[in-house]
């Protein structure tokens, strides 16, 4: 049996160590909003390149903060929009719409399965206030062209990085650190996981850090004394205290799915099976590994080698704007087409990838794949 992603032997890599922050924590008797999370948020914001870091309690808390402070802010207002991938996980347009903010997807590219930078200036109307950028699959979704639209019209960027901890774009820079803010989720099948939910803000803006951290504590910035009407969204000591461990080991980890991605690059050989375009190592972190399968055979794949015992996950079924919570939005017309992320709904299958897989299992994977 080749598991799509072990958390048990993901959490083994470092499990002393880990057991050993959680002993720490549990007879500290301090549980929250103490030493371990000042360290954690230092130690991230250092990692990522911010001045900032706030540590929440998931990472679509996370995203929903960033919006929300920009609302009480002055920043941006219910009924603006924000153009969004068309292609991403439902929790990027949950944070815009929990804010009475208007999603504006936008299709990606085939090749790189990302948002079309080419197609983003088009949707621009004078209510547009930001682009959220999501680094989907570990992938780096940011481009010189993106950063140019912001500048040009003014736009805030905000990063949903909650699958790409730790990859870089072609100068250097660590995702959750290119754009106005960003958003982490440390949920445990992460590149950087928790053992339970956990998220976190990164951003070099002091009064956006102050608001998200106020937001997250019922509205409050000092003890009883309400500033907004906020939510309880606080970052543990025990999860704050593993990820401190973990993120240590993330350029460690993430080098493994690397090497696991080449082996996958270089040797699957399927006229049905089609590999996004090839980026540089830093560039992509492999949180999934995807490929699409043509001629209607995703799920036969699927099938196979689950049978073969290999787990495979598909990544996503249903695009946002097709889930019946969206159905009736005014946003989503039924003249919204959008071909593009709807075949990749119907192609899209991920592969076994993380810090636990071994070469040799790999190698097996792409044998069942190849003879399929």
């Amino acid at each position: 049996m080749i598991p799509f992603l072990s958390l048990k032997d993901v959490t083994a890599l470092h499990g002393a160590e880990i057991e050993a922050a959680v002993q720490r924590v549990v007879r500290s008797g301090w549980y929250l909003q103490g030493q371990e999370n000042a360290a954690f948020e230092q130690h991230y914001a250092e990692y990522i390149g911010t001045r900032h870091c706030v540590g929440c309690a998931n990472g679509l808390d996370a995203l929903i903060w960033i919006f929300r402070a920009y609302i009480e802010l002055g920043v941006m207002a219910p009924g603006d929009e924000v153009i969004v991938p068309a292609n991403t996980y439902i929790a990027t347009l949950l944070a815009i719409t929990e804010n009475g903010l208007v999603p504006v997807p936008v299709e990606p590219r085939w090749k790189t399965l990302e948002i079309d930078d080419a197609a983003i200036e088009a949707r621009i109307t004078p209510r547009t206030k930001a682009v959220a950028l999501v680094h989907l699959y570990g992938r780096c979704a940011y481009t010189e062209r993106i950063g140019a639209i912001c500048k040009k019209y003014g736009l805030k960027l905000v990063e949903d990085n909650a699958q790409a901890h730790g990859c870089k774009y072609a100068d250097g820079r660590v995702t959750g650190s290119i754009g106005d803010a960003a958003g982490h989720s440390f949920y445990p099948g992460k590149n950087l996981g928790a053992l339970g939910d956990g998220g976190a803000v990164t951003t070099d803006d002091p009064d956006l850090a102050a608001a998200v951290r106020a937001l997250a504590n019922y509205g409050s910035q000092k003890k009883y004394v309400f500033q907004y009407t906020g939510r309880n969204s606080r970052l543990d000591e025990i999860q704050a205290a593993v990820l401190d461990v973990k993120l240590r080991y993330l350029e460690q980890d993430n080098a493994h799915r690397q090497q696991i991605a080449a082996y996958y690059y270089d040797h699957i050989d399927h006229p049905l099976v089609t590999l996004p375009e090839r980026l540089p190592d830093p560039q992509n972190v492999y949180h999934l590994f995807p490929v699409l399968v043509g001629d209607g055979k995703r799920d036969s794949l699927h099938n196979f080698l689950e049978q073969s015992g290999i787990g495979t996950v598909i990544h996503y079924p249903i695009p946002p704007h097709r889930q019946e919570c969206y159905a009736k939005e005014r946003w989503n017309t039924p003249q919204l087409r959008l071909p593009v992320t709807e075949r990749m709904a119907d192609e899209e299958l991920s592969l076994p990838i993380g810090p636990a897989i071994t070469l040799e299992e790999a190698a097996e994977v792409v044998k069942r794949v190849n003879t399929f």
